[in-house]
């Protein structure tokens, strides 16, 4: 069939799934398995206030059409990032495990139309959560969401008009040089001899972005996997194979388009792209002498960095570790990581955070932030007991069943076996000391709210 270019697009509710996967590894050691590098608040917002990519994408949609419905399809081991930075009200598709794009997809569609209740007939846009880009870029959504509503193709994909012959990037080469065009032939990421020939061509860089009618996905989605609905597909999901959305659908799809995007888009997948996009050279506490050229701080302790005749340099430092590295070098940092083997010290919860301050024989000390009107589960620990000592805020706490007020200076304490929880008033800092022969993040039994009478 031959695709006919339509215009009279219309202006539609959008639909948004955000790709949010990554294993926290280019971006160490501000990053590691549950805090990826979309989580980072790492863009200013105010004098002493920052943002995370998540947060700068969610808020720059809402700019665009405060009525969007975003979704983001995620690993379990993100859902509390999430909740943290973004509230309660973000839809969350979660993966049970990492299984590559196009089951993330397929099972964010299913979700869609099963649980949020998505005609298929709808169109819904899937991007990443973490391109760099302004707010034309979420206006051109718009308008590839809109185009996708009435389009003769299944799939109409962003091309992003290329700076440079990355050899990043797949390229999209177009059959015209139209706004709109049919696509002529897909290209894996080449060198950057052959991505200047596709560049010369006209092609585009592939940044991951694509718009379908619902149905269409749902209807793929079945036609290569066994499954009843989103609760089924839910059930499945270990089991499928791990395979791109590129090579399961897009390839295969020939009623294809392209929309291309001229403006501003940076992938912030290394440090030496992500300090291009800091507006000052220094995060945290850090002191670059006048003979620094080039050089970025991003530092999460709460003791100073001193960095003195560098030139072209990155420093990270958090619980995590360290980084001084060479801006260039920074990008083949993931095998060194991967070498890495320790207790995650850092993490974002629903509830608030927590980061380990010191770890002993038998015994681990973390300081526990948690936000006003939050609290963490009601729960049990079998091989450990706890102390909590409270250090600023006021809150309540509910151990084997009695609630009491705390505030600065109270103990609790909480032999292993006994079902305990605390709840913030204000904001909550406590220190919580584990004592045992076996500290695991395993060893939590979750337990049902207790009734309390006042």
């Amino acid at each position: 069939m031959i695709l006919g270019i339509i215009d009279n697009t219309e202006e539609c509710e959008m639909n948004i799934v955000l790709l949010s996967g990554g294993s926290g590894k280019r971006l160490w050691p501000l990053s590691n398995e549950t805090r990826s590098k979309q989580f980072i608040k790492i863009f200013k917002t105010g004098e002493k206030e920052y943002e995370s990519m998540v947060q700068r994408v969610y808020r720059q949609i809402l700019s665009v059409d405060d009525q969007a419905e975003v979704t983001i399809a995620t690993s379990k081991s993100q859902v509390s990032a999430i909740h943290n930075q973004l509230g309660e009200d973000v839809g969350i598709s979660v993966e049970p495990c990492r299984r590559d794009t196009f089951p993330a997809i397929a099972l964010a569609a299913a979700y869609l139309h099963d649980v949020r209740g998505v005609q298929e007939k709808e169109a819904v846009v899937v991007c990443p959560v973490d391109p760099y880009v302004e707010e034309d870029y979420f206006q051109a959504l718009q308008k590839l969401n809109d185009r996708a509503a009435v389009s003769k193709a299944n799939l109409v994909l962003m091309g992003i008009e290329p700076t440079y012959p990355s050899e990043k990037y797949g390229y999209i080469i177009p059959e015209d040089k139209e706004a709109v065009s049919r696509v002529a032939v897909f290209k894996e990421k080449p060198t950057e001899d052959v991505a200047r020939e596709y560049i010369a061509k006209g092609a585009l860089w592939n940044g991951g972005v694509f718009a379908f009618r619902l149905g269409y996905v749902l209807q793929r989605a079945h036609e290569l996997i066994d499954f009843a609905d989103y609760r089924d597909l839910f059930q499945k999901y270990e089991s499928l194979t791990k395979i791109s959305f590129d090579y399961a659908v897009v390839e295969h799809e020939q009623r294809i388009e392209v929309m291309r995007f001229a403006g501003m888009w940076k992938d912030m997948g290394t440090w030496n792209t992500l300090t291009e996009a800091m507006e000052s050279s220094s995060i945290g506490k850090a002191i670059l002498n006048e003979k620094c050229v080039n050089v970025h701080v991003v530092n999460e302790l709460n003791v100073p960095v001193l960095g003195m005749g560098l030139k072209d340099v990155v420093v990270a430092a958090s619980p995590e570790g360290i980084l001084v590295s060479d801006k260039n070098q920074s990008s083949y940092i993931k095998p060194y990581v991967d070498q890495i083997d320790q207790q995650i010290m850092f993490a974002e919860k629903s509830w608030g955070s927590f980061q380990v301050v010191d770890i002993g024989e038998g015994s681990m000390t973390i300081k526990v932030t948690l936000n006003p009107g939050h609290g963490m589960n009601y729960h049990s620990h079998e091989l450990r007991d706890e102390v909590w000592t409270v250090i600023d805020g006021k809150g309540r706490t509910i151990v084997d069943g009695e609630m009491r007020p705390v505030g600065p200076g109270d103990v609790i304490r909480m032999p292993a076996g006994v079902a305990h929880t605390i709840l913030a008033d204000t904001k909550l800092h406590v220190i919580e000391v584990q004592i045992g022969t076996e500290i695991s993040v395993h060893d939590k039994k979750k337990l049902k709210m207790p009734a309390i009478h006042d």
